[in-house]
């Protein structure tokens, strides 16, 4: 584990962060018959006993182990690190806001003339002619794309054993309701640079990035969204839908066991039971939704039983009469009794969507943390704690806490879906529009001495990266592909099967009085790297039932909390992500 002690000495008066970093390089924990619900290792749950036995009235802030008593995590949808990335920090400036990097400004992992630019391995096939497949800039004009096959089975797929060259007849989808720009299948080599993306280059040029952060596993949004909240996409079951038919497993949940426990590789949506705004299942004859409830505990739990405030906050959460007219399809919630109909849309291109999107709601697929009837919370005052609201909230509750004083210690924020950045019905400009609102909002806040934002994605959407991160969850079941059928390796012991990652590489950025400045950190880094540092920085312990909290690497090279340093200042950023 990783233990941080914060503490000010009375001379050398700076912060001191002491790491004990063994598991780093450490398989995950088995699962072991003990009481502790949670299983944790003697060390941490000797050292969660002792903060239990000590606990004093200071807010839960106060106790963090680091000066960051409130993080924020920003978690969007579908973005390769390529994608937003490739050519970090040269932009073409040809079209869109105009960008231009600081001096000394670090180099990425990313594709460059000569390399992997335009010497790429990649081909597709038309008429069974395989042609050269090159990478290309998406001008700021072309910001509405297809959305791409991001598949658990397909992205492995893609990879070829590490020779990432099978993007385009793999996971590249071709002609779709949105324009391919002549590319064909092959769009999905595209990325966006520094005149799109404008706001995202430059919060990396004033804060901290990883250039090696990759989806704890391979798969769409809900192991993304899983993962980020509990290391764990083993402990999925089929759930029936309200007529009590229950949908089909394949593609969404493999490694059935004897008890109908598996692990989730697609996405079902959330239960009926848990989710009442989640998508109708069709009527008979057709075939039923699949849904699924997941079973083990998530980060909600830790900081629950350690009093630390928390909460997940949503656009399009609180229930409303649909908006839109003609409606969207698959209405949240179906004909009721709950709604979440609630719509906008983006660029033109883009449609018309409802925001709530069940699926990219983590928390609802776990009993002890759903809010199934999408219930207000009690008051203002009542926002992070525990309250009929279950820690589930709408997204303008979080600017209630923020506005009351009242903003929880661990915040997780989901975007309307018309601005997540998901390729089809959103894009990177609506995509902007909602960080650049959101972060200068925090920055104004009294809060922001002592906070920590993270923006980072649920999965890439397919699109090309050229780098594959280390496999550290080997899987032989059907649906994996990425050494050849059925084979990601060979699981050691009782390792759970259907978790073959680390998966596609993603941006991650942080934005922190605290962070580093235009820096640009190169460890190997996941999803559950995030609920890694609450554990840590609150002292929860770790989940244990071979989460990946226990090996995911750890985000502290991108902070810098020497007392003695001066503060990463605030960046103000217009609405087209120029300063």
């Amino acid at each position: 584990m990783i233990r941080f002690t914060a503490r000010k000495p009375s001379r050398a008066g700076k912060w001191l962060l002491v790491a004990t970093a063994t598991s780093m390089i450490a398989a995950p924990a088995l699962l072991r018959a003990r009481h502790d619900p949670f299983d944790r290792d003697d060390q941490d749950r000797n050292r969660v006993g002792v903060h239990d036995q000590d606990r004093d009235d200071r807010e839960d802030g106060e106790r963090a182990d680091t000066p960051i008593r409130h993080i924020v995590v920003i978690f969007q949808e579908n973005v390769s690190f390529d994608h937003y990335f490739a050519t970090y920090p040269h932009a073409a400036n040809t079209d869109g806001p105009g960008f231009t990097a600081k001096a000394g400004t670090p180099v990425v992992n990313g594709l460059f003339p000569g390399g992997l630019l335009d010497h790429n391995p990649n081909t597709v096939t038309v008429g069974g002619v395989a042609t050269p497949a090159q990478p290309f800039r998406l001008s700021h004009a072309q910001a509405v794309t297809c959305d791409q096959d991001h598949n658990y089975l397909d992205e492995q797929k893609s990879y070829n054993a590490g020779l990432m060259d099978r993007f385009p007849d793999t996971v590249g989808v071709g002609t779709c309701a949105q324009p391919d720009y002549g590319h064909g299948k092959a769009l999905v080599m595209g990325y966006y640079d520094g005149n799109t993306v404008t706001a995202f280059w430059n919060y990396a040029q004033h804060f901290a990035m990883n250039d090696n952060s990759y989806s704890t596993t391979f798969g769409p949004s809900t192991p993304g969204a899983v993962n980020l909240i509990a290391g764990q996409t083993h402990g999925a079951q089929l759930e029936p839908d309200l007529s009590g038919r229950v949908g089909n497993a394949a593609g969404n949940v493999t490694a059935i066991d004897a008890t109908g426990i598996g692990s989730v590789i697609g996405d079902p949506r959330p239960s009926p039971v848990l989710d009442n705004c989640t998508l109708p299942s069709p009527a008979a004859p057709a075939n039923p939704r699949t849904y699924i409830s997941m079973h083990g505990p998530n980060v909600g739990d830790l900081l629950n039983k350690h009093h630390v405030t928390w909460g997940w906050f949503q656009g399009g959460f609180r229930p409303a009469p649909v908006s839109a007219n003609p409606a969207p399809s698959n209405t949240p919630g179906g004909s009721g009794p709950v709604i979440c109909g609630s719509t906008h849309a983006g660029l033109p291109g883009t449609g018309t969507t409802y925001d709530y999107i069940p699926h990219h709601q983590p928390f609802q697929y776990y009993e002890q943390t759903s809010n199934p009837r999408h219930l207000p919370p009690s008051s203002a005052w009542a926002i992070g704690s525990t309250d009929r609201a279950n820690h589930q909230y709408d997204l303008e509750d979080f600017w209630t806490a923020l506005d009351t004083g009242r903003l929880p210690a661990v915040s997780y924020l989901k975007a309307a879906a018309y601005q997540d950045g998901h390729a089809g019905y959103s894009d990177p400009i609506d995509e902007q529009d909602f960080l650049v609102e959101t972060i200068n909002r925090l920055m104004q806040s009294r809060e922001w001495d002592h906070m920590a934002i993270i923006v980072l994605y649920d999965d890439s959407d397919g699109w090309y990266d050229h780098q594959m991160g280390p496999i550290v969850h080997q899987s032989n079941t059907p649906d994996d592909a990425l050494f050849g059928p059925g084979n990601c390796g060979t699981p050691s012991g009782k390792a759970f099967n259907g978790r073959c990652g680390y998966g596609p590489r993603q941006p991650f950025l942080l934005i922190s009085p605290w962070a580093r400045r235009n820096y640009v950190d190169h460890t190997v880094t996941d999803q559950s790297s995030v609920l890694r540092f609450i554990e840590d920085n609150w002292d929860l312990g770790r989940l244990g039932g071979q989460s990946s909290d226990a090996i995911a690497g750890s985000i502290l090279n991108m902070f810098d909390f020497d007392e003695h340093h001066s503060r990463s200042p605030k960046l103000l950023l217009n609405p087209d992500g120029t300063p």
